[in-house]
């Protein structure tokens, strides 16, 4: 008798396993993986998404656009979120998986408060990311030294960034960060610091730098004239099915894009005036 009460917790739990593995296997929960950048809108939409549906989940995390392309390629995962083309990361076939793009993220340099200068041009920013200028007085600012903060090596804001800014040059060394809303925090708490976030990002904690004259707004992104722009990409690996299928269609919805897109401080695709191709050239 004792050994039959003791197998009925263990039955029960297999059951239960069972059950779940069914469930899943209904494709009732997925997994999103990738940008930060790209996460507060794919989170938001997330929840939006399941609220309106009932007993299907959909897991959203971070780790960064290579982790993203990466996990996606492997199988690993649903989704995968990135800042980056798939032809722009070394190791990832691009023709094995499909692009979903879901929105335009601008990204801007952001310095701590104090620093002293709301403009700069694109040569001196360049000069500050090399290790060329070292204190703010030497751009009209205070006498405070600089301090940089780097997105991590697989950081698609950070490629994107390096290519339009950096055009090739080598970053001087410096702290990185694997998430954007802790770069801002360290921005926001440390004299002379500078970063860059995508544009959702930006808040009264930190002050967003113009380039050139050029502000970072929605509008001069979507005409070019703020060239620091990246598509967010939500990548599958072959065309996407059941609730995959079903949350990215949710995702490019009008009314997702017409609401949830701008409010929380993104783009949509189709107000863009202007394509771009992997290589960064206009094609449209």
């Amino acid at each position: 008798m004792k050994k039959f009460k003791l197998l009925l917790p263990m039955l029960g739990l297999i059951i239960f396993l069972s059950g779940c593995s069914k469930w899943i296997d209904r494709g009732e929960s997925i997994t999103a993986v990738g940008s930060s950048a790209l996460q507060p809108l794919v989170e938001t939409v997330a929840e939006s998404f399941q609220a309106e549906n009932p007993g299907k989940f959909i897991n959203v995390q971070g780790g960064g656009s290579g982790t993203g392309l990466s996990q996606v390629q492997s199988g690993a995962v649903n989704i995968g979120n990135s800042d980056l083309f798939a032809e722009e990361k070394s190791g990832i076939d691009a023709a094995a998986l499909v692009d979903h793009r879901v929105a335009v993220v601008g990204i801007a340099p952001i310095v701590n408060k104090e620093v002293g200068i709301k403009d700069i041009s694109l040569m001196n920013l360049r000069k500050l990311f090399t290790g060329e200028i070292e204190n703010w007085k030497e751009l009209g600012g205070n006498d405070q030294p600089v301090v940089i903060l780097n997105r991590a090596s697989g950081s698609g804001t950070r490629s994107t960034f390096e290519k339009w800014v950096l055009d090739g040059a080598t970053a001087v060394r410096a702290q990185e960060q694997d998430s954007s809303g802790m770069v801002r925090q360290i921005v926001a708490d440390t004299p002379g610091a500078i970063s860059y976030v995508a544009f959702s990002y930006v808040n009264k904690e930190v002050a967003a730098l113009s380039i050139d004259g050029v502000a970072p707004t929605d509008e001069n992104v979507m005409t070019n004239k703020w060239t620091i722009w990246s598509y967010e990409h939500m990548y599958t690996k072959d065309q996407p099915k059941q609730l995959t299928k079903e949350f990215l269609e949710y995702m490019l919805s009008d009314n997702v894009q017409k609401h949830i897109v701008g409010e929380l401080g993104y783009i949509p695709v189709s107000r863009m005036q202007v394509e771009r191709d992997w290589e960064g050239n206009i094609v449209k």
